[in-house]
């Protein structure tokens, strides 16, 4: 089963809540941080060795002796990623999406492929917890590709938890794309609020299930609530605004350093996805 844990926006406690859902079983689990732009679930683990592996994409170059400049490559590609000149053309391979389509297209083969070094996936096992996580090199655009790769070691066996980037757009949904169930991390604010309502459209348009946890919680905005009792989605679990829970975090630990008796309710929240799971299929 594969769980995602994701939010609209940043620094609501997606992290916090992902790395505390995979300590909190004793089974074998996977703990995928697919936030390739800001991996840091692993700062929260005591990890092992790492192993690590480059990881590029195919980007095109043209072989000018071949190229016609008739145009097609430019035009086909939505991206923008190719602009044809009267004799030369240009690849931007910061927008190539490495679909293949002016391979496709060029009348006279005058394409050849390219790997390009966009990042670095990062292997540890620590107990019963598989991590895998990806890093995208700076100044790289493209990190659907090194998500797709940190999503290879998604286990039929295990239970599989992966830490999504914050918002809404690709990366995100490169993320969650498969998962059986995705839990949105928000905080009881209007503008947590403005964030997972749109979370929510981009998941009812995949038709994945969700459920909320409400990180911070204790003060009187009650917007997150109502918009859950309006779409009938089910508030898993309540994490109060403490102080020492930030600070065990910040000092790279987790959340049951300094409240053990939440690894129960953690466990329980995944008891409760998986029977929602178990109980979809029938």
């Amino acid at each position: 089963m594969t769980i995602a844990v994701a939010s609209g926006k940043g620094g609501t406690g997606k992290t916090t809540v992902s790395v505390a859902m995979a300590l909190s079983t004793e089974r074998n689990v996977s703990l995928l941080d697919c936030d390739v732009e800001e991996p840091n679930a692993g700062l929260f683990l005591k990890l092992g060795q790492i192993k690590s592996e480059e990881v590029s994409v195919v980007v095109p170059s043209v072989i000018e002796d071949k190229c016609t400049h008739c145009g097609l490559c430019a035009d086909f590609c939505n991206f923008n990623a190719l602009a044809v000149t009267e004799n030369k053309v240009i690849v931007f391979e910061d927008l190539c999406h490495s679909c293949g389509g002016c391979f496709l297209v060029c009348p006279v083969d005058a394409f050849q492929e390219n790997n390009s070094v966009i990042g670095k996936l990062e292997i540890a096992e620590t107990g019963n917890l598989r991590f895998a996580r990806g890093i995208l090199d700076v100044g790289k655009a493209m990190s659907p590709p090194l998500i797709r790769a940190v999503k290879k070691h998604l286990s039929k066996d295990r239970l599989n938890i992966i830490d999504c980037p914050p918002g809404n757009s690709c990366p995100m949904t490169t993320a969650v794309k498969g998962s059986d169930y995705v839990i949105l991390v928000t905080e009881p604010t209007p503008f947590g609020l403005h964030d997972l309502t749109l979370a929510q459209e981009v998941l009812k348009e995949m038709d994945i299930p969700v459920g909320v946890v409400v990180n911070r919680h204790g003060n009187e905005f009650r917007g997150i609530e109502e918009f859950c009792e309006r779409e009938n989605i089910e508030i898993l679990m309540k994490i109060k605004e403490e102080r020492k829970i930030a600070e065990a975090c910040s000092r790279g630990g987790n959340i049951f350093d300094v409240r053990p008796e939440m690894k129960e309710v953690f466990n329980g929240v995944l008891g409760k996805i998986e029977s929602y799971a178990r109980d979809s299929k029938k």
